[in-house]
């Protein structure tokens, strides 16, 4: 998580909402890490979760993530889950919890809907505080 925030702060500094993912491989290696690039591709869909789905298929050659796992800072939103999902991530390890936008424990709660063909393990709250702190301080500097 440490690294999912390091990139949460890269993409604040960029004007981002500070976001940050890592995908970590079967081996344990960092296969993918981003934030938030939204603003900078124009790309209502370059959520740092995608970002590095594409990223780690690309390397693995593989539109599958079988025994990847997903770090996050704040609760994927429902478009977020449902590539986690289509992705097979094993794991998803998030910080903050997102009560009005996220997708995984609020909201539609993607991975326990009957339609949803794989749910990864979920663990939350993964320096939440920190995670919550730096959205929190983003959005009130823009207010």
């Amino acid at each position: 998580m440490t690294l999912a925030l390091a990139q949460a702060r890269a993409a604040a500094a960029r004007d981002e909402v500070p976001i940050g993912a890592v995908i970590i491989g079967p081996d344990g290696a960092v296969l993918a890490a981003d934030g938030n690039r939204v603003e900078a591709l124009k790309d209502p869909t370059a959520h740092a979760e995608l970002l590095v789905i594409r990223e780690a298929a690309a390397k693995l050659g593989a539109p599958r993530l079988v025994d990847c796992d997903l770090y996050v800072t704040l609760e994927p939103c429902p478009m977020c889950a449902q590539a986690i999902a289509f992705a097979r991530i094993r794991r998803l390890y998030y910080g903050a919890a997102d009560p009005k936008g996220g997708g995984v424990e609020h909201g539609p709660r993607i991975f326990a809907q009957p339609t949803c063909h794989h749910a990864p393990e979920v663990y939350s709250g993964i320096a939440e505080t920190e995670a919550a702190d730096l959205l929190r301080g983003f959005f009130r500097a823009r207010r």
